[in-house]
């Protein structure tokens, strides 16, 4: 058995509630090994003898719909990506002095080439990106409520789709895994 972590794109947002019971439900139904949440966004640590990460994602996202109402997108990492991840940051002072302002985005694909340029030419503040294979690192030093670089931003310049999650519950994460 393998750990990975699923992360849910959007949950408890816009009006797409989702009780972290039900996700842990959900998880046991479809047959994966000692589901576990962490806080109330979406963060799920399981066990699966399947270890294709897009394969789990495919099965995750189609899974949903049905049983939730609405199409949720699923970034999965098995736990020794998820130590890659961490070891792979780009912005270790961040990590260490501000880590709330630092998030990690688990992207569905890595982006294309020349992405990462769009995206940072289209920064307006402070704000600091990198790539790294399929996850993002964003750095917010002035916070992220007033920041111009949103998800949709984001997204629409990578040309793919994730979820971000704060350094702290990235590290809560791995632990968990």
């Amino acid at each position: 058995m393998a750990a990975h972590i699923a992360l849910l794109r959007a949950v408890n947002v816009g009006g797409r509630g989702l009780k972290m019971g039900d996700l842990v439900s959900f998880a046991r139904d479809l047959g994966l090994e000692n589901p576990r949440t962490l806080l109330q966004s979406g963060n799920l640590v399981f066990e699966s003898p399947d270890r294709a990460d897009a394969a789990l994602e495919t099965r995750l996202e189609a899974e949903a719909e049905p049983r939730f109402g609405f199409q949720a997108d699923f970034m999965v990492r098995s736990a020794a990506e998820w130590r890659a991840l961490i070891a792979a940051n780009p912005f270790p002072k961040a990590a260490h002095d501000d880590p709330s302002h630092l998030l990690v985005m688990p992207l569905k694909a890595a982006p294309a080439d020349g992405a990462l340029e769009a995206l940072r030419a289209a920064i307006r503040g402070p704000e600091q990106v990198a790539i790294v294979g399929r996850n993002a690192y964003l750095v917010y030093p002035d916070g992220i409520g007033r920041s111009k670089l949103t998800i949709t931003v984001i997204e629409k310049k990578l040309g793919v789709r994730g979820t971000a999650r704060n350094w702290n519950t990235v590290l809560k994460l791995a632990e968990m895994a």
